[in-house]
């Protein structure tokens, strides 16, 4: 697993480049309208790893946590991802009611084979999702998700994405009820307790602080 992990992002290294000035712009962008609980999530038809389509209600009974990046993404995105499943294992029997979900914003790269490849690689758990360029579109845009194409000036094959780097809590009913922001600074430490005492609230259970 540790070896397979390692030769996966040395093999997305190359982009290291595009990265830097992807996430300059990362945290200037901000997903607009974050207040407003409403205006987030929602619908989506996506296609698994494994090629299975999945719609947002095959998830219905879980808590999701989302996030929104790409297979090349040379380290904000795999680091998010291991901090997901951080908080994940810190939760113990609890973590079980919790789905994280991968889905790209790069499907002309990220085909569902390169999906399931990389989730594997990072932790089987995770459920990647891709889709046609439209899908991801109407889905980030459900989550109010900024991304955009950031060509290398060196070479027109190359390029990077530049996106928002949030984690979207959903409930097991479907809506929206948070955001956590590894990026920023948030760790599994801090996402796992609040993590745990939404679930609890949800149960009825009194805070264990």
């Amino acid at each position: 697993m540790i070896a397979s992990r390692k030769a996966l992002l040395g093999g997305v290294a190359v982009l290291a480049f595009l990265a830097a000035g992807a996430a300059a712009v990362l945290f200037m962008n901000p997903a607009p309208a974050v207040q407003s609980a409403q205006a987030i999530g929602g619908p989506f038809k996506l296609k698994t790893g494994r090629g299975d389509i999945v719609t947002d209600r095959d998830f219905r009974g879980k808590w999701l946590l989302v996030y929104f990046g790409y297979t090349h993404c040379p380290d904000i995105c795999p680091t998010t991802l291991a901090e997901v499943v951080q908080t994940i294992d810190r939760l113990g029997a609890v973590g079980a009611e919790v789905q994280p979900l991968f889905i790209t914003i790069d499907p002309e790269r990220d085909t569902p084979e390169v999906m399931d490849a990389y989730v594997q690689a990072l932790d089987a758990r995770i459920i990647g999702l891709t889709g046609t360029p439209a899908d991801i579109a109407a889905a980030a845009k459900g989550y109010k998700v900024h991304y955009a194409k950031v060509q290398s000036q060196d070479n027109k094959q190359d390029y990077a994405m530049e996106h928002s780097s949030f984690v979207y809590l959903i409930g097991p009913d479907g809506g929206y009820v948070t955001l956590f922001t590894p990026g920023a600074g948030q760790a599994p430490d801090n996402m796992a307790p609040k993590l745990r005492e939404l679930i609890g609230q949800s149960r009825g259970e009194k805070s264990a602080r």
